[in-house]
């Protein structure tokens, strides 16, 4: 079974809140369930599989883990095991790996143990922080934007959009620079350095004018980081022309970015803003004043939630709010667009890419991987879920990467650009793939129905028994109803016809 072929989906645990100090954990004695729950949620259910004992001890077991749940008797957590031992560990054929050398790679040169960085955020903003970070396994960490600007947050600073389980699927922030001042900040990376000498620092910088844009590269560069990251894309710090107003003038890219090359002499990665049309013009400036990498994409220019009652849209800062960043899950199809934007631009080649946006799982990282990136950087997960994502983020990574036979994560990188086009002028109109009805699935709730007749081709109509019929003369193929069936009953079918008009 290859690993990204889930078993247990998502829905079957919704209820789980992946706590803290789980009391499920404290109340068996022999399984660590809530790792294995949360392995469930982060895609890596093989590798939670191949973790178990030989014997299944909950078998004979009361299951005092559902009654210590804090929603006691909400979490199948038995059933949920016992489906990890006989529908998913019988499957597996790839042994879990023994070192995590494939995870090996580089930034500019510059070994990582992993291709997983904190991206410069609250997440990597303090000594205590990076250091936790280090600890649970992060190869690195983009440290929170060093500045010599005066930084008072605003409160409440953060809103999000959530799903049906109160997940995040996409946040908002209005949240500025460190708050920390320079010489502070130099001293956090030097006792960082000192403790933890392999681990990657990238340091994330920005100046108001060349000469600080600068100082700041040569400042980072003699206190320890390996690499420095130029925020040309904050999207909350555009007024004075900082930030994001940068990224969208590629002669300012250059121009500071040719600076910050001349002061010091560790790579340099330009991070750039996807509010804009195409980001290769930004990225080839950042080339042109001598970058060696790109680091995207930033978080996108965002209004949620306006109150009905107040007109004032979240958060909401004393009757007032503002344009911010938006991240999370929900920006990952805008942030893979503009990665392979990068990865197949052939002036770009041999550029690093430190791809982000909206990575909570080992998949997503992967994505970002095949088409092009070369490290991966994290936030909102974090935010969300705490540092502990990165056990479930290497694991599935470097299962996935052994069940392919690749001996390098390196090896993965771009695989997917090949296949992917900027245009769908390009793409094969001459035949049909029918949907495949699951009947055993099939709950008959006609859902694949209601889509087909509204927003598809009135090909589906539910029989006697509510079994889904399909039109083979009305299908085009489309697989909308693929998408909306909430018992996942519709599969591609092998059957293909010549498309005639």
């Amino acid at each position: 079974m290859i690993q990204a072929e889930a078993r247990i989906p998502r829905s079957d645990m919704i209820r789980c809140v992946l706590c803290a100090d789980a009391p499920c954990n404290q109340a068996c004695g022999k399984l660590a369930p809530a790792g294995l729950l949360r392995s469930v949620w982060f895609h890596n259910e093989q590798g939670a599989a191949l973790s178990l004992p030989a014997d299944n001890p909950c078998l004979t077991c009361e299951a005092p883990c559902e009654r210590a749940c804090v929603r006691p008797g909400e979490v199948p957590i038995r059933d949920l095991v016992n489906r990890l031992y006989y529908q998913v560990k019988p499957e597996c054929e790839t042994p879990q790996p023994e070192n995590e050398d494939r995870l090996k790679c580089d930034l500019c040169g510059i070994p990582l143990e992993n291709p997983f960085l904190l991206s410069s955020s609250v997440v990597a903003s303090t000594y205590d922080m990076c250091a936790r970070a280090f600890e649970a396994g992060w190869a690195g960490v983009c440290f929170k934007t060093i500045c010599t600007l005066d930084i008072h947050e605003a409160s409440p600073r953060f809103s999000a959009i959530t799903g049906d389980n109160g997940g995040i699927i996409g946040f908002k922030n209005i949240e500025q620079l460190s708050d920390h001042s320079v010489a502070e900040n130099m001293e956090i990376f030097r006792r960082l350095k000192e403790k933890y000498p392999t681990k990657f620092i990238l340091a994330s910088i920005m100046g108001q004018n060349e000469a600080e844009w600068g100082e700041l590269a040569r400042l980072c560069q003699e206190n320890g980081a390996d690499a420095v990251e130029l925020n040309f894309s904050c999207p909350n710090m555009a007024e004075g022309g900082l930030g994001s107003d940068i990224g969208q003038v590629p002669e300012l890219v250059e121009r500071f970015t040719a600076a910050a090359k001349r002061a010091c002499t560790i790579p340099v990665l330009a991070k750039l803003t996807p509010n804009v049309a195409t980001m290769s013009p930004a990225a080839e400036a950042a080339l042109r004043g001598g970058a060696d990498g790109i680091a995207a994409i930033n978080t996108i220019k965002s209004v949620v939630d306006i109150n009905p009652h107040t007109y004032v849209s979240a958060p909401a800062v004393h009757g007032h709010s503002a344009v911010g960043g938006y991240s999370g899950n929900a920006v990952k199809p805008i942030a893979l667009r503009f990665i392979a934007e990068l990865g197949q631009n052939p002036a770009l080649a041999g550029m690093h890419i430190s791809a982000m946006g909206g990575v909570e799982n080992w998949l997503d990282a992967l994505e970002f991987i095949l088409l092009g990136g070369g490290s991966i950087q994290v936030t909102t997960a974090v935010m969300q879920y705490g540092y502990r994502i990165i056990d479930d983020l290497k694991a599935g990574l470097n299962l996935y990467l052994a069940e392919k036979g690749f001996s390098s994560v390196k090896e993965a990188m771009g695989l997917g650009l090949d296949a992917l086009s900027s245009t769908t002028d390009t793409l094969e109109r001459d035949t049909v793939i029918f949907p495949r009805f699951d009947r055993d699935r099939c709950m008959g709730c006609g859902r694949c129905v209601i889509s087909c007749m509204d927003g598809g081709h009135q090909a589906i109509r539910l029989d006697e028994n509510r079994h889904p019929v399909l039109n083979g003369k009305k299908c085009v193929g489309c697989h909308l109803c693929l998408l909306v069936c909430p018992q996942r009953a519709i599969t591609r079918g092998s059957k293909r016809i010549s498309h005639t008009k």
